[in-house]
């Protein structure tokens, strides 16, 4: 079986992917913390392992944290996507272009 060679990526996405990735973050985290706040009138648990932390409060947080870490890494990615196509003419490297739609 022959071996595939790897692509490296180009200096432009990683330093865009990265970017978006970082930006993000930051924003999710604190729309995340706001948007508890506004329902619950009290700050996430920042742990929610803590003994202090009961279990519905935990998973709440869990879920919520964990629904708006995924919608923030796919809007960063897309993002990044979107900008590197129109400065570059191209697709970033390792884009499906042929991915199935449901």
């Amino acid at each position: 079986m022959a071996r595939k060679k790897k692509q490296k990526s180009p200096l432009v996405w990683k330093l865009l992917g990265s970017g978006f990735a970082t930006g993000a973050g930051i924003a999710v985290r604190k729309l995340a913390d706001a948007g508890w706040y506004a329902a619950r009138g009290s700050t996430p648990p920042k742990n929610p392992a803590a003994p202090g932390v009961t279990w519905p409060e935990a998973l709440a947080w869990a879920a919520v944290s964990g629904v708006a870490v995924a919608g923030g890494r796919l809007l960063a990615a897309r993002g990044a996507a979107a900008t590197y196509e129109k400065l570059t003419g191209k697709l970033p490297p390792g884009v499906n272009t042929e991915s199935p739609r449901i």
